[in-house]
C-alpha cells in the first residue's frame, strides 16, 4: 500500500468519525463501526477498550470494550472515593501518572513475567502488541498527582493479534485519528451530559422537554394529572436537633427510596422543597396516573416503615412522612425571571393539593386522597375511606377527602 494511499485512507476515516460526531448517536455502534473499519483498512485490531469520566451523580466513568470475535460491551463505574478493582495493576494507571501520552508493549517478544496481570489474559487470546493513549479534554491547572488524574479526558488502548503486532504505519494511523476521535466523543458526551443532569435536576419528562427545545420563558402547556405533595414530619425539630450532616444523611435516605418509587410508577419529581417535594402522574386520559398515584403513596407508606426499622436498628434518627394526593388541570413549563427559570406546574389543583398536604396533622392521618382521585378507584382501590368534606383554605367548593386504611 503506498503511503499516499494510507494517508488517503486514514484521512477517509478521520472525516467519517467527524461526521459521526456531528450526527451524534449512540457510543457503541459508533465505536464497534469505528473498530470493524480499522479492521477492514488492514490495522490487525483484536480488541480496543475506551473509557471516560462521567458528569453523573452516580456514575463516576463508563468504558466501552471492543472484541473481534464477540462485539461491544459497556460497563459503568459507580462514583467512588476509593480506586476500581485491577486500577493499580492496570498499564492505563502508569499512562495516566505518567508523563508520557501514549505507552506501547510488545506482547509478542515480552521476556519473563508480564508486568501487568491483563497481559496474561491478552496473550492467551491472541494478542501481539499493546498500545494506549490519552487525550485530555479539558486544560490542567490542577497542582498534584491527584488533580490530574481526575481531570476529564478519554484513555484508548488498543490490542493487535498481528505477527509482529502493530507496524509503524498502524500506529500513525491510530495516532492520526485521536483527535478526531475525541472530538466526536466529546461531542457526543456533552450531548448526553446535558440530557442527564437535566433529568437529575428537572425530572426525567421536564429534562426531556428542556432538551428538545422547550425553554422559553412562559411557555407553558395545560396537562391534566395527579399531583402529590410529600413532606417529612418535624423537620423543623429534627433541623435544629441534628448536626447538618446528619440530617441530610437522613433527607436522602428518605428521598432515595420515594423518588425510586414514584418513578417506578411513571411519576416525574419536579421539585425538592427541603423536607419535602412535587411530584406529578401524567394523566393519559384512562384514569392509569390516578391509580398509579394511589399505588405509589401505597408503597411509600410500607418503605418508609421498612427504613424506619432499619434505621432505628442502626441506631440512627428516623421520622414519619406526610403526603396528598389531588387531581386536575395545571399549567406545565417555565416560569421565573429572565435569568433563572422553573419547570413546574401551577394552577388551581396544586394549590389544592398543598391544602390537602396541611390536613394531614389535623386529621391524624399520614396520607388524604381527594375525591378527584379517590372516587373513580373506589372499586379497584377498596382500602380507600371517606373521612368527609372539608373546607380547604383558598378553595371555593368543599373537597371530600379519603384516608387509606
Amino acid at each position: 500500500m503506498t503511503i499516499n494511499r494510507r494517508a488517503a485512507e486514514t484521512e477517509a476515516l478521520s472525516a467519517w468519525i467527524t461526521r459521526q460526531g456531528i450526527e451524534g448517536g449512540a457510543f457503541d455502534g459508533f465505536l464497534e463501526d469505528l473498530c470493524t473499519r480499522l479492521v477492514d483498512a488492514g490495522v490487525p485490531l483484536i480488541r480496543m477498550n475506551l473509557s471516560m469520566r462521567a458528569l453523573h451523580p452516580e456514575i463516576g466513568a463508563f468504558a466501552y470494550r471492543w472484541k473481534r470475535k464477540t462485539g461491544m460491551i459497556r460497563e459503568d463505574y459507580a462514583r467512588a472515593s476509593v480506586a476500581v478493582t485491577g486500577w493499580d495493576q492496570s498499564p492505563l494507571k502508569v499512562l495516566v501518572e505518567g508523563p508520557d501520552t501514549e505507552i506501547r508493549y510488545a506482547l509478542h517478544s515480552q521476556k519473563g513475567p508480564m508486568p501487568f496481570p491483563m497481559f496474561d489474559e491478552l496473550v492467551d487470546m491472541g494478542a501481539t502488541d499493546y498500545f494506549a493513549q490519552q487525550l485530555p479534554m479539558s486544560r490542567w491547572q490542577g497542582s498534584t498527582e491527584q488533580d490530574r488524574t481526575t481531570d476529564n479526558g478519554m484513555l484508548v488502548s488498543w490490542t493487535s493479534d498481528g505477527p509482529n503486532g502493530f507496524s509503524e504505519h498502524d500506529l500513525d494511523v491510530l495516532r492520526g485519528l485521536l483527535p478526531s476521535l475525541g472530538l466526536a466523543l466529546k461531542s457526543t458526551a456533552n450531548y448526553t451530559t446535558a440530557r442527564d443532569l437535566l433529568g437529575v435536576y428537572l425530572g426525567g419528562d421536564a429534562g426531556a422537554r428542556v432538551m428538545s427545545g422547550d425553554i422559553l420563558r412562559g411557555s407553558l402547556d395545560k396537562i391534566r394529572c395527579a399531583i402529590l405533595y410529600f413532606d417529612l414530619q418535624g423537620f423543623t425539630r429534627l433541623s435544629e436537633a441534628l448536626p447538618p450532616e446528619t440530617l441530610i444523611e437522613m433527607l436522602n435516605a428518605y428521598f432515595g427510596e420515594v423518588v425510586e418509587i414514584v418513578e417506578r410508577h411513571g411519576g416525574n419529581v419536579l421539585k425538592f422543597m427541603g423536607d419535602g417535594l412535587l411530584a406529578i402522574f401524567s394523566e393519559v386520559g384512562d384514569g392509569a396516573s390516578r391509580l398509579a398515584a394511589l399505588d405509589a403513596v401505597v408503597e411509600m407508606r410500607a418503605a418508609m416503615t421498612d427504613i424506619n426499622e432499619r434505621r432505628a436498628a442502626d441506631g440512627l434518627s428516623v421520622t414519619g412522612f406526610n403526603a396528598a394526593l389531588h387531581a386536575g388541570e395545571v399549567l406545565y413549563g417555565n416560569i421565573g425571571g429572565t435569568t433563572r427559570l422553573d419547570f413546574t406546574v401551577i394552577g388551581p389543583a396544586v394549590n389544592a393539593a398543598a391544602r390537602i398536604l396541611g390536613m394531614c396533622n389535623g386529621l391524624d392521618q399520614n396520607i388524604l386522597v381527594s375525591s378527584i382521585v379517590a372516587k373513580p378507584a373506589l372499586d379497584a382501590r377498596p382500602a380507600l375511606v371517606s373521612l368527609g368534606q372539608y373546607r380547604l383554605r383558598g378553595v371555593a367548593d368543599r373537597v371530600e377527602l379519603f384516608a387509606i386504611d
